[in-house]
């Protein structure tokens, strides 16, 4: 969402229209994002509404330039808390965020989509919490490096580095080295 400059006679029914925009593109992400934190999808729904009402307070006077951002870091930083105050460590299984394939794959491509999709989301949450996070929002989010260390708190380096290491070891696991014919 572009910075806000505002307008002459910008009132309510003007801010309102920005956060209704606000919702519809950012409420599903944000749902997927709270749930893998918080470990429960009604938690998340309520970390997301929280979410939503900070904004809603903080807009005009205070209004993040940059709302997905802003928006994700709230969600983080509230969905943590949560996490914290609860000590739950349950996850959401996550074959809800995995996109089904297309129309026209016959029934065993998608059915080979599916586990392929099972088998890599069972990997990644094998990986450190801080890997998977920074992970899921570059691919299944699709924040720039930058916007992930904005939301986060680290460093672009940081998380170019945490992104490069949990690729690598999820390219290891998906295609361990072949062993040679001898050693069978």
């Amino acid at each position: 969402m572009p910075e806000r400059e505002p307008m002459a006679g910008d009132g309510e029914q003007a801010r309102a229209g920005r956060i209704r925009e606000a919702v519809d593109r950012y409420e599903g992400p944000l749902l997927r994002y709270a749930a893998r934190i918080s470990g429960d999808a009604d938690r998340a729904r309520d970390v997301v509404q929280e979410t939503f009402l900070r904004l809603w307070r903080s807009w005009p006077d205070e209004g993040p330039n940059h709302v997905g951002e802003w928006l994700f870091a709230v969600c983080r930083n509230r969905a943590l808390d949560v996490r914290r105050k609860e000590r739950r460590m349950t996850t959401l299984a996550d074959t809800q965020a995995v996109a089904a394939g297309g129309d026209g794959d016959s029934p065993a491509a998608k059915v080979e989509s599916r586990e392929a999709a099972r088998a890599a989301l069972a990997l990644l949450a094998n990986l450190p919490e801080n890997q998977q996070e920074v992970v899921r929002l570059k691919f299944q989010d699709g924040f720039s490096y930058r916007q992930i260390a904005q939301i986060t708190g680290l460093s672009v380096s940081n998380v170019g580095f945490l992104i490069h290491r949990a690729i690598s070891t999820l390219r290891q696991k998906l295609n361990p080295p072949a062993r040679p014919a001898g050693d069978q």
